[in-house]
């Protein structure tokens, strides 16, 4: 039994258990690490937007350029129902 409870012991400090415990019950630690989290996926998915953004402006960009009947129609009812709006 005692061999079994060594074995526990150290297979929980290998893991860093009581570390893990001790980040938990400090507070203020695990409000920043978490708010620090948020912020960064909240820029990454900003950036990561703004470039998929891009990339979609730059294809239908270059789809326009090529006078593509199904792109040209679409573009024309969108300044059409656009120009209805605005009168």
């Amino acid at each position: 039994m005692k061999k079994r409870v060594e074995s526990y012991t150290g297979r929980q400090e290998w893991a860093g258990f009581t570390e893990y415990v001790m980040y938990l019950q400090d507070r203020r630690r695990l409000f920043i690490t978490n708010f620090v989290a948020g912020l960064l996926r909240g820029m990454g998915f900003a950036i990561g937007f703004s470039i998929l953004g891009a990339v979609v402006v730059v294809l239908v960009q270059h789809l326009a350029l090529h006078n593509l009947p199904l792109i040209g129609e679409f573009f024309a009812e969108v300044v059409r129902m656009v120009q209805m709006k605005l009168y």
